[in-house]
């Protein structure tokens, strides 16, 4: 599936089965919850913290996609093509930092 084909499918997911979109301040409050829950698996799985019983069921795949869910969710509501934004993005961290990291003799 394409960046496309997910903001088109979210769209026609929210538009059928949820209703409406919250509103957009609502949906980050949720983005940042979900980050949340995500950095809380990753704190376990690759951390030094332990699982506590209620993070045993946790799957850190549905952590990560509901986070992209919710980030799909506010590029729709904002008008943002994400498969553009994130080309752009791309770019401009090529031409930033494009001998950055190759000269970083903390990653050698």
């Amino acid at each position: 599936m394409t960046i496309e084909e997910a903001q088109k499918e979210v769209d026609n997911w929210i538009k059928t089965i949820g209703v409406r979109y919250f509103s957009e301040l609502t949906n980050m409050a949720i983005l940042t919850e979900e980050v949340g829950e995500l950095a809380r698996i990753m704190a376990r799985t690759y951390g030094d913290q332990s699982f506590k019983k209620s993070d045993l069921a946790k799957d850190l795949g549905d952590e990560m996609a509901d986070v992209l869910w919710v980030l799909i969710c506010l590029a729709n509501q904002t008008g943002i093509d994400l498969t553009e934004a994130f080309r752009k993005n791309l770019e401009k961290k090529t031409n930033r930092d494009k001998n950055r990291h190759k000269n970083n003799e903390k990653l050698k």
